[in-house]
């Protein structure tokens, strides 16, 4: 493509600051990953500003959503700085999570020491709903990835993109999450991986979409970046990260990692324009990857739409006597109705077969106990992540017979499989993957609504418990009449494909 040049990832970056305090650990666990799982939000943000100040050759960013708000504006400030310290930068966004980040985006651009690109961008800038009119297969699939690499040494790989809901800043709707923190063998994958994304044929060089950075552009971003960082709840939202626990374990060189056998599964970039080979997507290394359960198998996925097939294998399983449980967003906490429409026609059939269903509550924070929830950084997994009470399940990971564990951007829905493209990490550790495990055997009750077939066997219910007892419900909990409707008639219509 015209105005496009191929880059790759710095691969010899063993002299740098992050590489020097890596090698004795690599080098006493060769051909293994150092693992370090981020469930706490605020956490997950420190890593990557960490990560960004830490490096000093290379930043590759790889996201489906960056928002304009506090922890986005905060984090393109690190990406600024590193930069101006002569950083390459090298930011690859999918161009659906862009909103209102246009100029921004275009001054970052027009840095000398970064690069910019978008994902299959939408040509009309102002109104991009008139593009899936006009070029609706090629936008209709989107670059649902994300990763944080610095100088080839370190990355974090999950299921959070960049926005306040993420990181528990704000008052708003928080996602509960997960990702790893990643360091040894798997990070050059994962760098490898960034490079075929970047050097696509659907990632298009900023400017070439959002035209070049005005005169006065990083000036203006630089005006930005103080405003927002001044602000009352930037103030209060970096002072919380001061007291993290893991700013404490990196100060007094306690970081655990957890070293394990760890292989990256992703698409090929070409799904992007649905010329993937079914050998070269995801779904197809995942299985090969996690293997087939033999006594386990806990699913956490908050769009949870395993279709008709997905619903047959999953049935199979329980069936033959493998303990499937799985953990989703019930209709009060998702944040995609349609969604919950194409997985709430499935329930049925898969609680017949012997699996356990549980809904996150939306408010599942009041649900915990006090000694449990530090004022702003709580749990991702099971439970809310920040200071509301408003929860939602962001996070997707699966765990194999306690065993081996998936954390990634991958969903349980035809959107992942199909559409999308996706990635994530198996790692084979019976302590991580033990832990998903005991968070759903430690919070399932006091968090969730449990679906069951009710005594009638025609119809489901679901139970609640709480200090006083059980509570149980005849229809979705904490939702209205027309929203249940409105679901209901999106269950009939034929967009499961889409979901």
């Amino acid at each position: 493509m015209e105005g496009r040049t191929s880059s790759a990832a710095m691969l010899d970056t063993d002299d740098t600051r992050l590489g020097r305090a890596m090698q004795p650990e690599v080098a006493a666990h060769p051909g293994m990953s150092g693992i370090y799982p981020l469930e706490r939000p605020l956490d997950a943000f420190v890593a990557r500003g960490l990560l960004a100040r830490a490096a000093e050759r290379a930043l590759d960013v790889q996201y489906y959503i960056w928002h304009g708000d506090t922890t986005g504006y905060l984090l393109l400030e690190e990406l600024w700085k590193a930069a101006e310290r002569g950083v390459r930068v090298r930011l690859l966004l999918d161009d659906n999570g862009t909103h209102g980040l246009d100029a921004a985006l275009a001054t970052l651009d027009g840095h000398p020491n970064v690069e910019v690109r978008l994902f299959n961008p939408f040509v009309n800038r102002k109104v991009r709903v008139l593009g899936y009119v006009t070029d609706f297969s090629r936008l209709n699939r989107r670059m649902h990835n994300k990763s944080f690499t610095a100088d080839n040494q370190a990355t974090i790989v999950g299921g959070r993109n960049v926005g306040d809901e993420y990181f528990g800043a704000g008052q708003g709707m928080v996602f509960a999450d997960l990702d790893v923190a990643a360091f040894g063998r798997v990070v050059t994958d994962v760098s490898n991986t960034f490079d075929a994304y970047w050097n696509s044929d659907s990632a298009y060089p900023a400017h070439l979409i959002l035209g070049n950075a005005a005169p006065d552009g990083a000036a203006k971003l630089e005006a930005k970046f103080f405003s927002v960082r001044t602000a009352p709840e930037a103030v209060e939202y970096l002072q919380a990260l001061r007291g993290t626990r893991l700013v404490e374990q990196l100060l007094a060189h306690e970081l655990p990692l957890e070293w394990a056998r760890t292989r990256l599964v992703c698409d090929d970039p070409a799904k992007g324009l649905g010329n993937a080979q079914p050998s070269d997507l995801l779904f197809s290394s995942l299985r090969d990857a996690i293997g087939t359960p033999q006594r386990e198998l806990d699913i956490i996925s908050p769009y949870f739409v395993p279709g008709k097939q997905g619903t047959k294998a999953l049935s199979a399983l329980a069936e033959r006597g493998i303990a499937l449980r799985i953990l989703t967003n019930s209709l009060a906490a998702t944040d995609v109705g349609a969604v919950h429409a194409g997985y709430a026609k499935r329930r049925a059939p898969l609680l017949r077969s012997g699996a356990k269903i549980y809904e996150l509550k939306p408010n599942a924070d009041e649900a915990a106990p006090p000694a449990d929830k530090p004022k702003r950084d709580r749990k991702g997994v099971g439970g809310s992540s920040g200071g509301s009470s408003a929860a939602s399940l962001h996070a997707k990971t699966f765990s194999v017979d306690r065993e081996r564990v998936f954390v990634g951007s991958f969903n349980l829905d035809p959107r992942s499989v199909h559409l999308n493209t996706e990635m994530g990490v198996v790692i084979d550790s019976p302590k991580l993957a033990g832990a998903v495990s005991a968070t759903l055997d430690r919070d399932a009750e006091r968090r969730t609504y449990e679906v069951k077939l009710a005594p009638s066997g025609g119809s489901l219910e679901w139970v609640e418990r709480t200090p006083q007892g059980e509570v149980r419900y005849t229809s979705e909990p904490n939702t209205g009449f027309f929203k249940r409707f409105g679901v209901g008639f999106m269950s009939i219509l034929p967009i499961e494909w889409m979901l």
